[in-house]
């Protein structure tokens, strides 16, 4: 009976999660996020940006002259000259694998934003007024170390 009841366990543990379908990862950012469109084209963006190092093509995504979180400190990047000068410092080797393996219908969404990999890179949606009618979304956060 004990072998029996680890058997299960074990298979229950190395089953994967369903992934959901790309309706439901909209509907679900719809729900949390709002604007399901605009955070798909981000993501779309950003991971086949990162893949081929586009760097104006990842540079949408960054908000120039407002802080976002590079390993837990706030970083400000002054405009694209500036990031170009740290574009492989910030997206380096960790970052890009993270990003460019994540499927959409498998992101992770919270209030937070949406997190690539294992939290290497967040995007979320920023507002520049309160009714939020067009959220600007940008990169809030990177983890590479």
């Amino acid at each position: 009976m004990l072998k029996a009841l680890l058997v299960a366990l074990t298979l229950a543990v190395a089953t994967p999660v369903l992934a959901q379908t790309v309706a439901e990862k909209d509907q679900q950012l719809d729900s949390v996020l709002g604007q399901h469109d605009i955070y798909a084209t981000a993501f779309k963006t950003i991971q086949e940006g990162l893949a081929a190092r586009d760097i104006a093509a990842v540079s949408g995504y960054i908000g120039y002259g407002e802080a976002f979180k590079l390993n837990g400190e706030d970083v400000v990047i002054a405009d694209e000259a500036d990031l170009l000068a740290r574009f492989d410092e910030i997206f380096n080797a960790k970052v890009v694998a993270a990003v460019t393996a994540q499927t959409y219908e498998t992101v992770f969404v919270s209030q937070d934003g949406i997190m690539f990999g294992n939290g290497e890179l967040w995007i979320n949606g920023i507002c520049d007024d309160a009714a939020c009618a067009f959220p600007f979304v940008t990169i809030t956060a990177v983890n590479n170390q």
